[in-house]
């Protein structure tokens, strides 16, 4: 029967009512908080495109991540940002490079938080590509051994979780089989499989002193328009052994967060990126919404499309607003 049988109203009425029947709830576990680290620097440096977030040194990193850890916020992806760079980024595999030695010191102080790195070589390279150049041309296989090696050194230096962003075929293998055969069997990979060339990466470019010198990266992130391709992308990644499969951005791909998580069953986690966040902090500031109900609102709908795990730089500000 409908109306007057059938009021929906009746469920919203009580806001202790509205508690007890919500659908999809925002929790603690499922939030990581994105990190920038930065060799030679000495203080935070606040990121201009996105408030509230900085380059950290190692040593107030590291006490950044006590501060999250404390607050309930058990888990970072850290981006490191080294003082010099060159043609193949060599300084994302070092052993004594930024990440590794941020790595190295988060674990050996605070052992039970939950550090994953992310491997790409754009924020190393000279010319702000994610692989090998040759001639104009983003090399593929050739950049698969670079990749593979800097996984390998972020494992040795402690990471709990390794998250290859660059896009490149095949890098998942060569990532997996690394690991494996030096006795890193036990690491999971969360791997960028459906990476969108998308314009909302602007303020994490800027953060990180990686936009690409020369043409972009629509030869190996994906066409925004495209929807299918994306399940070719997963497939292909969960093949070659990736653990947990990443959507990116999330805000404008919810439909491929969607459809994604109702086809495969492997955890499925979404980037809430630079873009979407500082669009949300810029509209805040000139007093045109209200942030806290605004970044809670998106949370909420990138995990009610069906992400288990969102990785949003608003996840600090939801720790102290709702947790």
């Amino acid at each position: 029967m409908g109306f007057p049988f059938q009021r929906c109203r009746r469920l919203r009425h009580h806001p202790a009512v509205r508690d007890l029947i919500r659908e999809t709830h925002l929790n603690p576990q499922d939030l990581i908080m994105p990190l920038f680290v930065a060799e030679g620097i000495s203080e935070p440096q606040p990121i201009t495109s996105m408030p509230g977030c900085f380059r950290y040194p190692i040593k107030n990193l590291v006490q950044e991540c006590r501060r999250l850890f404390n607050m309930g916020l058990k888990a970072a992806i850290l981006f490191g940002i080294p003082k010099t760079k060159n043609t193949e980024g060599s300084g994302a595999w070092k052993k004594d490079g930024i990440i590794q030695k941020a790595v190295s010191e988060i674990k050996q102080t605070i052992p039970g938080f939950l550090v994953i790195t992310d491997v790409c070589l754009c924020e190393y390279t000279s010319h702000g590509h994610c692989g090998v150049v040759k001639d104009g041309e983003i090399v593929n296989d050739d950049s698969l051994v670079l990749l593979a090696n800097t996984a390998l050194s972020h494992a040795a230096a402690g990471a709990d979780v390794i998250a290859p962003s660059d896009m490149m075929d095949g890098r998942i293998a060569a990532i997996r089989t690394i690991l494996d055969e030096n006795g890193y069997s036990h690491l999971p990979v969360m791997a960028y499989s459906v990476k969108y060339a998308s314009s909302f990466y602007g303020p994490f470019r800027d953060a990180a002193g990686s936009t690409p010198q020369f043409g972009d990266r629509k030869s190996y992130q994906m066409d925004s328009a495209n929807r299918r391709e994306a399940f070719r992308e997963v497939f292909l990644d969960i093949d070659e052994g990736a653990d947990i499969i990443m959507i990116k951005p999330a805000l404008a791909y919810l439909d491929i967060i969607s459809h994604i998580h109702d086809v495969i069953n492997y955890p499925v986690a979404a980037f809430n990126v630079s873009g979407e966040f500082a669009m949300v902090k810029a509209a805040a500031a000139n007093g045109w919404i209200d942030e806290k109900n605004i970044a809670i609102e998106i949370l909420t709908s990138i995990k009610r499309a069906g992400a288990d795990i969102i990785i949003s730089y608003h996840a600090k500000d939801i720790f102290q607003w709702i947790f």
